[in-house]
Order: structure tokens, then C-alpha cells, then sequence
């Protein structure tokens, strides 16, 4: 026996919808669940692991495809993959309480361990763990933002914490080596830019070992491969300055 289904409606199950209203309708459209915000941060690249299927919905629940005519109105294209990405990047993702509060838990949990991964006590040099993080962000009242990428809040946790506890970017150890005509200007305009030198060495040229901010470090790159014109060089030879053992309050 053979079931009739009207041809405007399309069935599909374990779905995570996202709203958008456009020119007084409503437009959804259909994806697996917990994809759309790995889409928004970047995290998903691949359209077809997001989206369920490229057709525009006015009701995905009932399975109701939107009028082609209304599309073309609305968006100004009748290309629906290009709407897909309208409404994915813009649109509201529809999500029940109890999922909204899971997802929020595991974005919680996420930024704190990118805080202790990234971070020190300056006066010991000795990382965070990340329950010790988590309880200085219950201490702050920070609240996540379920919009916002983990790693954007995870910094903007730093900024907070600073302002109660001893916290700071790990610094990472570089290998500055500077041609010896441009050595000392060089030297002068990276000074600012450098936490602390360990070693300096004159020899053919500069060589110079130094922590620095990781926030500096692109900046450092492209003032010694500007000055230099290519003759410099810098090395990371450590991402993280720190010490054994996990810090404790």
C-alpha cells in the first residue's frame, strides 16, 4: 500500500531548524543537529554535512516548501543554496530549552579550557586547571554567548579574570635573528613589543632569544619581514613559557 504525499511537502527527522523572516514571511530551513554553530564559527566548512537538504521551507515540521515566486520576492535570487547560506548564517536556530541549556554547558566548558590552556599565573609561570577556571567564571557572573565563538568569549573571559585574580596569556619563546645593518633600529621598535629578553647574541648577526604576548606575535613577524626585507627570521620555540604542575588557589 502506497502512502500519498502532496509533491510541496518533504519529511525529514532529527532536525535542528533555523527561522527567518523576510518581506513579511517566514523562511526555514533544515539541518543536522548541532551543525549550525560549528558552521558559524567556522568550524564547518562542508554546506552538505550542515544542511539536511537545499530546499527552503516555510514549515519544516509539516514538511512545507516555500513557493519559488515568494523566494524570489524575499531574497532576490531563486538560488537556493545561496539562500541556505542567508538564512544559516542570519537566521534564528530553533532550540528546545533543554537543548539551548546543554549546548550552552558545553560552550561553558570549552571556553574555560581554552582559558587554562592559554594561561598562566604570571608569578609562578603555573597553568590554570579548568574547574579552578570555571569557578572563577561562576565568581564573575559570566554568562555564555550561544552567538558568540568560544574562542572570542575565552578571551574576553581573560579580561575579566584579570581584574580578580593573577592571570595572564602565556607567553610564547622566540628566536629573533636580525641582519646586522638593521639590527640595532630594528632592536629599537621591537623593544616595545617584547615581555622579557633572555639571551642576546652578536655574532654575524643578531640573534636574540625573548618572551613575548602572544596577542604581538603577528605583529612582530610582519615588522621583522618588512624591515628585513626577508633577510630576518624569527622561530617559535616554544608556544607556552610555563612551569610543571597546575597552579591551586
Amino acid at each position: 500500500m502506497s502512502i500519498f504525499t502532496p509533491t510541496n511537502q518533504i519529511r525529514l527527522t532529527n532536525v535542528a531548524v533555523v527561522r527567518m523572516k523576510k518581506g513579511g514571511k517566514r523562511f526555514e530551513i533544515a539541518c543536522y543537529k548541532n551543525t549550525v554553530v560549528s558552521w558559524r564559527t567556522g568550524a564547518a566548512k562542508d554546506l552538505d554535512e550542515v544542511l539536511q537538504t537545499h530546499s527552503v521551507f516555510v514549515n519544516v515540521s509539516k514538511g512545507q516548501v516555500a513557493k519559488k515566486d515568494d523566494l524570489t520576492s524575499c531574497f532576490g535570487t531563486d538560488d537556493l543554496t545561496e539562500i541556505c547560506k542567508q538564512i544559516l548564517t542570519k537566521g534564528e536556530l530553533q532550540v528546545s530549552d533543554k537543548e539551548r541549556q546543554s549546548q550552552l554547558e558545553t560552550m561553558y566548558r570549552d571556553i574555560a579550557t581554552i582559558v587554562a590552556e592559554k594561561c598562566v599565573n604570571p608569578e609562578t609561570k603555573r597553568p590554570y586547571t579548568v574547574s579552578l577556571i570555571e569557578r572563577a567564571m561562576k565568581d564573575i557572573h559570566y554568562s555564555v554567548k550561544a552567538n558568540k565563538s568560544t574562542k572570542q568569549q575565552a578571551l574576553e573571559v581573560i579580561r575579566q579574570l584579570k581584574e580578580s585574580m593573577e592571570i595572564q596569556r602565556a607567553h610564547m619563546r622566540l628566536r629573533l635573528m636580525l641582519p646586522t645593518k638593521e639590527a640595532k633600529r630594528l632592536k629599537e621598535k621591537l623593544k616595545p613589543l617584547l615581555q622579557v629578553v633572555e639571551s642576546e647574541d652578536f655574532d654575524e648577526q643578531l640573534e636574540m632569544v625573548c618572551l613575548v604576548d602572544p596577542g604581538c606575535f603577528r605583529e612582530i613577524d610582519e615588522l621583522i619581514r618588512c624591515e628585513t626585507r626577508g633577510r630576518g627570521s624569527l622561530e617559535v620555540l616554544s608556544l607556552k613559557d610555563v612551569e610543571e604542575g597546575d597552579e591551586k588557589f
